[in-house]
């Protein structure tokens, strides 16, 4: 599955990507470096997936779902756990005891997510919105991925109107840090 086309087909593929990212850092040695810059990469993704879903997503499911209040304050809950595991993993070195439990349950609430978007949320958008909608959609997830931060944000605010205001200044940032870091390695 590549990336392009609709929401549903961008935010499943970040899916598989995801879980190939779990996967390769289980395979890892423990407490090895390869685990903890697989990790990072992980972090990443999952932060710019995060923050297009709720810009993007998520404001749609607000829109053309019946119950789409609730529905997307639920998967919003779900992210906020998601970015505290995340926030509790960055500072942690691949040795750590605790980095190993930390990822376990990373992995657990992230396939509960996934498992729940792909299953009931997509299967519900696909139904209501029109394709040139979800296309549209699709289009705006990969712009706010590209411009997304790249750290966990537990404590920043969720409404869309703060996240558009933080985003592209804290992106800017977020890479900055990232290509210093890898310079460093």
């Amino acid at each position: 599955m590549a990336h392009g086309g609709d929401v549903i087909n961008e935010l499943t593929t970040d899916h598989r990507e995801v879980d190939d990212l779990f996967d390769r850092i289980e395979r890892a040695e423990p407490g090895s470096p390869e685990r903890r810059n697989l990790t990072d990469r992980l972090t990443i993704e999952l932060v710019r997936h995060s923050v297009a879903e709720e810009e993007y997503l998520y404001p749609a499911v607000r829109r053309h779902l019946r119950d789409g209040n609730t529905l997307a304050d639920k998967e919003i809950a779900d992210h906020g756990r998601v970015e505290e595991l995340l926030k509790d993993l960055e500072g942690r070195d691949a040795a750590d005891p605790e980095f190993n439990y930390l990822l376990a349950q990373l992995r657990t609430e992230v396939e509960a997510h996934v498992r729940d978007e792909e299953t009931h949320l997509f299967v519900q958008l696909q139904v209501a919105c029109a394709p040139g909608e979800l296309e549209r959609l699709g289009d705006e997830v990969r712009s706010a991925k590209r411009l997304a931060p790249t750290r966990p944000l537990p404590n920043a605010p969720d409404a869309p109107s703060a996240d558009t205001f933080l985003e592209p200044g804290t992106g800017l940032v977020d890479r900055v840090r990232d290509f210093f870091a890898r310079r460093g390695k």
